[in-house]
């Protein structure tokens, strides 16, 4: 089937580790390349971010982003292209018009706004499948005065999940979101996010590092990611060093964490190393003796499936995705609890039999539940339902 992918702000091509730039990216690249590779013909549609980008780039067999111009030309923060969508989805209207695909599958909210709009207005009948990645009410509740999303976010949230032919929800959690919301259970399926296996693996190159615990945080550099609470809980787990990797090093909140170090003494404990190339990530995952992850909220998680995938132990925050994805097979800590998390940390740290355990039974996890093989093939099925007008049976490929 020809699948078209709308992802307004996150690049497929884009390198990952801004503030913008991070699973969303990864996640429509994958998905892409292994709809690709079940013999599907996939076109990613995102918003042009530079004036030299061509119109159109092959990106791997069976697969080609298209650039879309509106607004300007250059990078613009996600909450500030709401009155740019309207030439988004005129352009998307005129694609359609001259060649419609089977099913669209729209990327976060303003995704979602535009392909419903564009379908009506090229009159094409094409079904939407909408995967929201986050919702706005999650991000309100936990961010407050701090959310810098459009007041008509989660509005327009509500009415994109009315009007989808199917939502496909990341985890368990986010499912109770969108009940909450009016969203129909039998309408919404479970496809989480995946991991490339070959790649994020237990075995492979290890990068350099010193003797002692060693404890990794990877992710985007704002603060809803919880950094600050892995430099507190540091205190309280002798000996350990503290790498942070992602974003740049020049960031406004790589800065912070660098004198939230300095102020607890800490600074000959904790690096701040900034962006790392994704094909370095899984040797920098495999050099550590746990990997952290302890955002407030978290609508999925890559980060520690990721570090599952290659074998290492990883203590995350008891928040949405991780409920599904860490459970049973990492340890889990309340958001925003430093010493809930030293005393974790001292535990596994100190517990070599613990970290192979925790590990292993990581490694088995991503490998059963989280190829992107097995993601697409289940995202595949929600498209047929979809197509063959069998929305009522989603629920059953949930779980």
């Amino acid at each position: 089937m020809k699948v078209d992918l709308i992802s307004e702000h996150a690049d497929p091509l884009a390198a990952v580790g801004g503030v913008d730039a991070g699973g969303q990216n990864v996640y429509v690249a994958a998905l892409a390349v292994a709809l690709a590779q079940r013999g599907h013909t996939v076109t990613v549609h995102t918003r042009r971010t530079c004036g030299s980008q061509p119109a159109s780039v092959s990106m791997a067999p069976g697969v080609t982003v298209e650039y879309v111009p509106a607004g300007p030309a250059a990078p613009v923060p996600k909450d500030e292209l709401p009155p740019y969508m309207a030439e988004f989805t005129e352009r998307l209207a005129g694609r359609w018009a001259v060649r419609a695909p089977d099913i669209v599958h729209a990327h976060f909210w303003m995704s979602g706004q535009a392909a419903l709009r564009a379908v009506q207005r090229a009159g094409v009948g094409v079904p939407v499948v909408q995967t929201f990645h986050a919702l706005g009410t999650v991000k309100r509740r936990w961010q407050g005065e701090a959310d810098t999303s459009p007041a008509h976010r989660i509005a327009t949230e509500r009415e994109i999940a009315r009007r989808a032919d199917a939502v496909l929800a990341t985890c368990t959690d986010e499912v109770h979101e969108l009940r909450a919301m009016g969203v129909p259970e039998q309408r919404v399926a479970i496809v989480p996010c995946g991991v490339d296996l070959t790649a994020f693996c237990p075995e492979g190159p290890v990068a350099p590092r010193t003797e002692g615990g060693l404890v990794l945080s990877i992710g985007r550099m704002v603060p809803r990611k919880g950094v600050d609470t892995v430099v507190r809980a540091l205190r309280g787990v002798p000996g350990a060093e503290l790498v942070i990797a992602g974003g740049g090093e020049d960031d406004a909140e790589a800065g912070r964490l660098r004198e939230l170090a300095a102020a607890y003494g800490l600074e000959c404990r904790v690096h701040v190393i900034g962006s790392v190339p994704r094909s370095h990530v899984p040797a920098l995952m495999r050099s550590a003796d746990v990997v952290v992850t302890v955002p407030w909220y978290e609508p999925f998680g890559m980060v520690p499936v990721e570090a599952m995938a290659c074998g290492v132990p990883v203590v995350a925050s008891a928040v949405g995705g991780h409920l599904d994805t860490v459970a049973g097979a990492g340890v889990l800590v309340p958001p925003r609890r430093p010493r809930a998390l030293s005393r974790v940390l001292r535990e596994v740290l100190g517990d070599p039999g613990r970290r192979a355990e925790l590990g292993a039974a990581g490694a088995r996890r991503a490998r059963e539940r989280y190829g992107w093989a097995r993601v697409a093939e289940r995202t595949e099925a929600v498209y047929a339902q979809v197509i063959d007008g069998k929305v009522g049976h989603l629920a059953a490929l949930g779980g």
